[in-house]
Order: C-alpha cells, then structure tokens, then sequence
C-alpha cells in the first residue's frame, strides 16, 4: 500500500511532459497533504519510472523537466545541474547519504555518476546547508541507489539511442534477495559521435570556422559504467556495501582549443566517431558502506565513503607565451583522494522529533602535467547539527535547526617549470604561494507547513555558508575550453546567504496550483568577474566578491479538462543585482532568463495495464539583456518537444518503450548559461531518443 501512495503523489507532482505508468490509483488531496507536509523546504520526488521515462543524453538532462532545475551542457555526452541558478561548488550532491567528490570546480566536468544505477532522486530547492554543509548553500540533488529487491533474482536491459549525435546504449541489471541478504550489479556502455548543430559554421575571434556536415568536430566520447552490491536488510537492521567504477572520454571541440588547431595535422573530420587531441577522460572510483538500525522511535545511520577521481586532459603539445614547446601530450592531470564519514541519529519523543548528526570530509588533490590551472591542496572539514521538528497538530508543523562547521584548507605553492623574464632577470614564476585558510561558521533554519481544506503552505528562512573552494583562492591559468583566463583571490572570505523560501499549494480532481517564491541575500558573494584585459590571448576573469540580492518565482498549474486528457503550464523566473564591487548594479554572469512550458498530455488512467502516454510541450525562454560587460545579451528562443511511452505485459515481463523528440522544429538558438555561445555555437538540432527496456 505503501508503493501505491508514494506513486500516487508523484504522479500528482510530475510534470506534463513526464510519462507515468499507473495502475488502479487514485490520486486523493489528502495523500498530496502528506507528502507537502514532510518539509517546509520545496522538494521534489521522483522514481526509477520518471528517470526512464524522460531520458536524456545526461542525468541532469533528464531531470531538466523539474521547475528551477536546469542542465548545463557541456558537449554532447554530460552536463552539470543548476538549481535555481546555482551550481558548481553551491549545490551539493549525495547518492545513497555521501556527498559525491569529483572535480567539480569545472565548468566542462560533468557528474560521474551512472543514471541507470539510479532507483530515486529527491530535489531540495535553495538552501540545505543545515543538513549536507558547505557546498548545499544552493540545493540538494540526492541519489537513491539501495533499493531491496523482492524477488530471488530479477533484473532489467536497456537499449537506447539518440540521433543527434548517434549515441547507442545498453545497460544491465541484476538482482535479488536471498533470505535477509540481497544482492545488486549494475553495467552501462555508451558511445557517441560528434554533435550536430543547425548551423554551417561559427564565428570565433573574427574567424569564420567551417562545420562539416553541421558537427562539432571532436566532441564525440563514450561511457563505461559499473557497480557491485552486497547487502543485509532484516527487521530493524540494514547494512550494505557498494563499489561502483564511472570510466569516461570525451574530445573538447577543436576549434575551441585555440586558433592553434588550423595549424594541426589531425584531420578532424575523418571520422565522427573517433575522439583526437584534445580530449578529457576521467575515471571515478566510489567504495560506500551505508548502515541503519531503526524501530518506530529511533533511528541510527552510518555512511562511510572513499572516492578517487583521476582526470586528465590532454592536448597538442604548443608553445604559449614564454613556454616552450612541452614534451608529450598530458596538459593536466588530477588524482583527488575523498575520504568521508557522517553519523545520525533520529529520536521521536511525543510530538518532537529530534536529529542530531556529525561528519567529517578529507580530501587531497595532486596534479600534473605541463599545463597549470590550480595547485596541490588538502582540505579538512567537520560539522555537526541539532534540529527539532514539532508536530503541534496534524496540520501545523514547525522545524528549526542549528549547525557549527569548521574547514582548514592547505594549498601548496607552484613555480612554472620553465622561466620568464622580469625586471631584466629570468625567474620561475610562482603561480600559487602556499597558503593556510581556516573557516568556520554557526548556521541555522526555521520553518513551517501548514494546511487547511485544499491549501498547503510552507516557509522556510535561515543561513547558510560556503568556504572558498581551493580553485578560488589559488587559480591562475588558461582554460582553453572555456576560451578565458582564470585568477583566483587568496583574500576571499566564506560565503554567507540569508534566504527565505514558500510553497504555497492548491489542488483538488480538476485543478493543481503551486506558487514558490523565494529571496536570497549574499553579503559576500563569490564568482568569476569577467574584465576587459586578455591573457595569452583570453579573456582575464578573476575571482572577486560582492553582496548579492536574488530572488525569483517558480508556478506550476495543471489543469485535468477530460478523464484522458490535461494540460499544464510551469514558468520561472529569476533576478539578480549586485550590490556593491566593481560591478555594482548589474547582474551575475550567465545569469538564467526566465522560461515557460506549455503543454497538453494524454494519459488515461483505466484498469487497461499498458495504457499509451503521449505529451506535447513548448519551451519558451526570454531574452536575456541582464549581463555584466563585457557579457553580451542572448536573443529568446521557443523549441517544440515531444515525447510517447507505453508498455507492453508478457507474462513476467515488462517491456517499456520511451520515445522523445527534442527541438522538432531543428530551431536556431542559443543557452545563455552555455559557455559554448561565447564563440558562436548554437545548441544541438533536432534530437530523437528512443528507449527499449525489458524487465524480469
């Protein structure tokens, strides 16, 4: 019964371009109450079935459909989240309680996490420091992998495509339970050729650049995933052990490498499918214990976590500057070390119902190669929590919580490898001096749900911190595939943010109504300030701070007008000013415009089991004049979106078939959040994605 009213409410909360499968339920106000009324904070939760459902080239991509949550593409292959216009080093994200550790400083690195492993994921929009620490001062994106089988073995294949980039899939699952002991392995290819764009050439420094057949040459790459699981689940007691391995490689667009690349003597178009200089691959390796014990009143959970993320990019060996020509192709490598631990325990006393945790994160990151970007570094973080939830009555709920984190970080110093002149005298340059930062900061949250008839509301205030990443104190260095110039700031305070969330909710059989406001303010905002001055012939950024007041508006409506049929509307919008700084009244660069969906879904809810869902959405994004010079404004754009699923019952076998269709009219345009338009390139074209999967 339990199953049946959690796919209930998410059905309630999908979105219509979602396709879910439902059979016999009957969505009612009270189970959507129950489910408004776990947190004060705006989340969202979503299953394996929406996961395959709305498939996409990337996870972020898939859940993209999710109000405030966007995908930052980078390439054809992977993309990074954004909640609310915030991502990187301000959104945090944990599979199975751990926070994953990759080099996430990176626009052009993406999560290194397989999407079909995954069995649920819950969004937290704004912030959740109190809980997860530092890097949620933006969100959460939580990833459920742990899920107990029932059967004694069981398991599923997927076969996809897509036709954009001619991606080809497939992904395998095993599983079963044996007595109390339960076991799990996951394995996923891909492989992809270069993307297409609905243009023949692009402009880059004033130099017209030839596409062949509309690809964006060498961004082809592939994907290598697997996981193992072994694990106890008895009455009150779970325990289970996880090792999963992300391999993946994918080529940076070569003439975004520098102007240096008409000079190469690869030939690029050879082949769309194989992946030159340059070209990225990163390999993640995750070892995670997760342990509970719970009975009606107490809960106790334990994760413990080590993680190895080694990236490399490679590229032609060229002379830049006053070095000299490198020998071998390794630019840059990072070998990151995460060792990681949390503790918590859940104590319900009448109608209090009391968590309290500690964690504790290390981390060390060595890098190599004859290309500099950001130093050596070791990072020590700790953090413990005390938070209360009160249930005076069964609609009126209050939470509040307080938190103390401290965080040392130690960068090492750095002298190029070779000398430049100064002052009439030939010295290595030092990039990076070493450096001690010590943080620590109090933070804390309040909230409250309350319902009456048909309404939900919620509101949520509180502060939260973010430490300086070592990428922003310590940077100094080309990142070719971004096409600038970065510099870190060694003077940079944590980061702080005031905000205030509220959900406000009505729904009944005909119609659903969501209104989520919300307000940030950052005394000491930090982010890359783009400058006039070149570098090596890019663009200069360098890291500064400035206080920052954000707030924004996220509206959801879905209307049900026939039995078979609804219709749904979801729009967002987001504002941002500085200030105070250089940049004082105007916004934060690739600041997200505003965006609607309008769409119409047939989904009829019958005793038939494999009724056919189709979907019909426009996207429509404004223009974007909101930039900080010398960013240049994006013009809007409107794609048309499609999407069909149905399912087909074979005895014991279900065979699921998703199809998507992506730009159906092959529009022209461009992400201002992309870093891609800065030279030129539009978004892909026209996308087909098909989906086949079979489950035993």
């Amino acid at each position: 019964m339990t199953n049946l009213l959690l796919a209930a409410m998410l059905y309630a909360l999908a979105p219509a371009d979602s396709v879910v499968t439902l059979d016999n339920v009957t969505v009612t106000g009270q189970q959507r109450r129950d489910y408004q009324m776990r947190t004060s904070q705006s989340e969202v939760q979503v299953t394996r079935d929406f996961l395959q459902q709305n498939f996409a080239g990337s996870l972020m991509q898939t859940l993209e459909g999710i109000p405030g949550v966007k995908a930052m593409a980078i390439g054809s292959g992977q993309s990074k989240p954004t909640i609310r216009g915030l991502g990187f080093n301000r959104l945090a994200v944990s599979e199975d309680g751990v926070k994953h550790e990759g080099q996430q400083w990176g626009d052009d690195h993406g999560l290194e996490i397989d999407q079909f492993s995954i069995d649920r994921a819950e969004v937290i929009k704004g912030p959740a420091a109190l809980l997860y620490g530092s890097d949620a001062i933006g969100g959460v994106l939580s990833l459920y992998t742990n899920h107990v089988p029932t059967e004694p073995i069981s398991g599923s294949v997927q076969i996809f495509g897509r036709t954009n980039n001619e991606q080809l899939g497939v992904s395998a699952k095993l599983e079963g339970k044996l007595g109390h002991w339960f076991y799990r392995a996951n394995a996923t290819l891909i492989d992809y050729a270069d993307y297409k764009v609905p243009t023949d050439s692009i402009q880059y420094y004033s130099y017209w650049i030839k596409l062949k057949d509309n690809r964006l040459r060498n961004t082809a790459g592939c994907e290598r995933d697997g996981s193992m699981m072994l694990g106890y689940a008895g009455y009150n007691f779970h325990t289970d052990l996880r090792i999963s391995d992300s391999y993946s490689k994918s080529g940076f667009f070569a003439n975004a490498h520098g102007l240096e690349v008409r000079l190469s003597d690869i030939d690029y178009d050879h082949s769309r499918r194989d992946i030159d200089l340059p070209y990225q691959w990163v390999n993640h390796l995750k070892v995670l214990s997760h342990t509970t014990w719970r009975t009606d009143a107490t809960s106790i959970e334990l994760n413990l976590a080590y993680q190895n993320n080694r990236r490399e990019e490679l590229s032609e060996p060229i002379s830049h500057g006053y070095m000299p020509q490198p020998d071998g192709s390794l630019e840059r490598r990072f070998d990151k070390n995460t060792y990681t631990g949390n503790l918590q325990w859940r104590q319900v006393v009448g109608s209090h119902e009391v968590r309290t945790g500690i964690s504790g994160e290390y981390q060390q990151n060595r890098r190599s190669g004859w290309g500099f970007i950001i130093p050596d570094f070791e990072t020590l973080s700790m953090g413990a929590f005390l938070m209360d939830r009160y249930t005076l009555r069964e609609n009126l709920i209050l939470n509040a919580g307080i938190r103390y984190d401290y965080a040392q970080t130690h960068i090492h110093s750095y002298h190029d490898w070779y000398q430049t002149p100064v002052r009439s005298e030939m010295v290595y340059m030092e990039r990076s001096a070493d450096m001690r930062r010590h943080f620590n900061s109090v933070t804390w949250s309040a909230g409250i749900n309350y319902s009456t008839g048909l309404w939900v509301m919620k509101a949520n205030i509180g502060k939260s911190f973010r430490m300086p990443i070592p990428k922003e104190l310590g940077a100094d260095g080309i990142n070719y595939h971004i096409f600038r110039y970065e510099r870190g700031n060694q003077q940079l305070d944590p980061e702080e943010s005031y905000q205030m969330d509220a959900s406000i909710s009505w729904a009944n059989e005909e119609w659903d109504i969501q209104v989520d406001p919300y307000l940030n303010y950052f005394p000491n905002y930090i982010y890359l300030n783009p400058t006039s001055q070149y570098v090596e012939g890019l663009q200069l950024y360098h890291y500064t701070q400035a206080s920052v007041l954000r707030y924004g508006l996220e509206v959801q409506l879905t209307w049900k007008f026939a039995d078979q049929w609804q219709a749904h509307a979801q729009g967002e919008y987001l504002y941002a000013r500085q200030q105070s700084g250089e940049k004082k009244g105007y916004t934060l660069p690739f600041s997200t415009p505003w965006s609607v969906d309008l769409g119409i879904k047939y989904s009829p809810l019958t005793t038939h089991h494999s009724p056919l869902t189709v979907s019909l959405t426009a996207h429509i994004v404004g223009k974007q004049n909101e930039i900080v010079p010398p960013e240049k404004p994006t013009d809007g754009y409107w794609t048309l979106n499609f999407a069909a699923g149905k399912d087909f019952l074979l005895r014991h076998t279900t065979i699921h078939v998703v199809l998507h269709a992506d730009n159906l009219l092959n529009k022209k345009y461009y992400d201002h959040t992309s870093y891609y338009r800065l030279i030129d390139v539009p978004e892909p074209g026209r996308n087909l994605s098909m989906m086949v999967g079979v489950e035993f």
